[in-house]
């Protein structure tokens, strides 16, 4: 399971797939991290300072964090797609086509300038959510898709 959390200027990846290691988060920031809430991370429950050190000791990387840079990141199913937007600007994307097999990510692009800033990881993490939630299985094509995804 694949899940973003969104918080003003910072946005935490979640990989369950890769979590291991749990109470590190919970025991560091109990606040925040807490299994018996759904969702069982609720970033409004400390600074973020405090957030990033704790996902910063995360040894299995399925906690990953990043600054937002102000861009915002919204997924369009109509479109079969998340796009990523500084201000009005569309500035990335990433596309997804829904087959007999699932979801398949066959295209994710950001421009140049923005590189740097994991605003591709967070597209693709947004279109792997709703799949997710949809029961989907996500195809990745897309070789940034494939490499996020260890494929």
């Amino acid at each position: 399971m694949h899940r973003l959390y969104v918080k003003e200027d910072i946005t935490v990846f979640w990989d369950s797939d890769r979590c291991r290691h749990a109470k590190r988060c919970v025991t560091g920031c109990p606040k925040v991290f807490d299994f018996a809430r759904r969702p069982w991370i609720d970033l409004s429950q400390d600074e973020m300072a405090r957030i990033w050190q704790t996902i910063e000791k995360c040894p299995t990387g399925a906690l990953s964090i990043t600054y937002n840079h102000g861009i915002r990141v919204a997924y369009l199913e109509k479109e079969q797609r998340s796009v990523a937007y500084d201000g009005e600007r569309e500035i990335g994307e990433c596309r997804y086509q829904v087959t007999d097999e699932g979801w398949n990510i066959y295209h994710t692009e950001v421009d140049p300038a923005y590189g740097g800033k994991q605003i591709a990881k967070r597209l693709v993490f947004a279109v792997l959510e709703q799949a997710e939630r949809k029961k989907a299985a996500v195809i990745p094509s897309c070789s940034y898709a494939a490499r996020l995804l260890g494929s």
